[in-house]
């Protein structure tokens, strides 16, 4: 996607300092975070605040879309990310601002199946967020945050989506890729998440990122495909040449489709007011989190 404005979007990171992050929705503070001294996570305080920039789903729009196609096939998942890039357009506290955008499917395999169920029994509003592990808790490896509390497996609109799930047409959810945070985070469709793991499944995802620049991917793309050149030139006229270059080309192209799906980093603003400013917000937002810059394990696994 090509957006060309706003140049500062209504769902933003604003950073500080020190590690110090706020994302803020319209001008509320929606999720302060503090990455640790070592790299090695975050803490986290949501302050229940977000709401989602898409409208709600209607009840028919699910079955619609599956009789327009297969759901799980590319036809169903492109119709959804096109519903999603309209909204998101039309929306005035939405992420995006001006620059090149993805929307699809998440291609580089960053979500480990056996960190979904954690979800639901761990999503505290104040918590942790690890990055590598080296004996942190192991609840807090999870592969995604929900920008708010998530709903009982009972609620009334879960339940909805539950019978969605079990029909095969529960529409997707869609997360937006924070690198500051080293994390998706969810925009869209907080109870269709949890509807899917309490079904036992898992949900289908689309994920925001902003476009790796073009140049950095050029750069990137440059050793594989002297490579590629490299092993066909070697080929010679022998019977398994042909096999020899098809699978050549099959690695290359698939190294390049790796190349772009790697999301460039987020975009953060300098918050006004700096390390000051974030902490009087803390205080008066999130009272009494107070997220340490090191945990103690850090200084003797260091």
């Amino acid at each position: 996607m090509r957006i060309d404005h706003p140049v500062r979007p209504g769902l933003r990171m604003d950073c500080a300092d020190g590690g110090r992050l706020l994302l803020t929705q319209g001008g509320r503070p929606v999720l302060f975070a503090r990455q640790r001294v070592t790299h090695r996570g975050l803490h986290y305080a949501r302050t229940g605040r977000y709401v989602s920039p898409l409208a709600p789903l209607r009840a028919d729009q699910a079955r619609d879309f599956a009789a327009f196609a297969a759901p799980g096939s590319q036809e169903w998942t492109e119709r959804w990310a096109a519903y999603a890039e309209a909204g998101l357009r039309a929306a005035s506290e939405g992420p995006l601002h001006e620059g090149e955008w993805n929307l699809g499917p998440v291609a580089r395999g960053w979500f480990v199946d056996g960190n979904w169920p954690k979800l639901l029994t761990h999503d505290p509003d104040r918590g942790h967020l690890t990055w590598f592990g080296y004996g942190d808790p192991v609840e807090d490896a999870r592969d995604l945050l929900p920008l708010r509390a998530l709903s009982a497996p009972g609620a009334a609109r879960v339940k909805a989506y539950r019978r969605q799930y079990r029909e095969g047409v529960l529409p997707p959810v869609l997360v937006w890729w924070i690198s500051g945070l080293n994390s998706p985070v969810v925009l869209d469709g907080h109870d269709r998440l949890v509807a899917a793991l309490a079904e036992g499944g898992r949900p289908t995802v689309l994920e925001l990122s902003r476009t790796l620049d073009a140049t950095y991917r050029a750069t990137m793309a440059e050793r594989p495909i002297q490579e590629y050149e490299h092993r066909m030139a070697a080929l010679d006229d022998g019977p398994l040449s042909r096999i020899q270059g098809s699978a050549a080309g099959r690695r290359l192209a698939e190294t390049l489709r790796s190349i772009e799906a790697v999301p460039e980093i987020t975009r953060a603003w300098p918050l006004a007011g700096g390390v000051a400013e974030w902490e009087r917000a803390v205080a008066a937002h999130v009272p009494g989190w107070a997220p340490p810059s090191e945990r103690p394990d850090d200084r003797a696994a260091g």
